[in-house]
């Protein structure tokens, strides 16, 4: 079974673009050398907001990933810097992406919300924008 880990984003000003996309190179470049990291996708999206969707061969190999290196150094600005933050995870056969149109129903259905400093009025019931379908680059 493949790991899939869904996260959304809203960075709540512009002026926090800047650091925020030098922290997402900076995961990038980790994810893409990390044990059991099979595929991702990137989606920016409309007003500020960033999607991932990343396949694992399995939940103990994201979670490496995600508290060492430059992730982990990137995890506690994104609670100053976002307005809107939730995850979602699940298990599937293949390592096939879904379509973003899938990852916004897994994540309304089953997502949960991120803590953030400043939380927009959407935030705690994932009420968002739905996100566009196309656009998004591999990982």
């Amino acid at each position: 079974m493949t790991f899939v880990s869904l996260t959304r984003l809203r960075i709540r000003s512009i002026r926090y673009l800047p650091l925020f996309a030098i922290h997402t190179m900076r995961s990038l470049r980790q994810v893409k050398k990390a044990p059991g990291f099979i595929t991702g996708s990137l989606l920016p999206d409309r007003s500020w907001v960033f999607w991932t969707m990343t396949a694992w061969d399995g939940r103990e190999s994201m979670h490496r990933y995600m508290i060492t290196g430059a992730h982990k150094t990137a995890m506690p600005h994104l609670m100053h810097w976002c307005d809107e933050a939730s995850v979602a995870h699940w298990e599937q056969e293949g390592t096939a992406l879904p379509s973003w149109e899938e990852a916004d129903q897994r994540m309304r259905q089953s997502g949960r919300v991120s803590k953030v400093n400043h939380p927009s009025p959407e935030h705690s019931g994932l009420n968002y924008r739905k996100p566009r379908a196309t656009g998004g680059g591999t990982i």
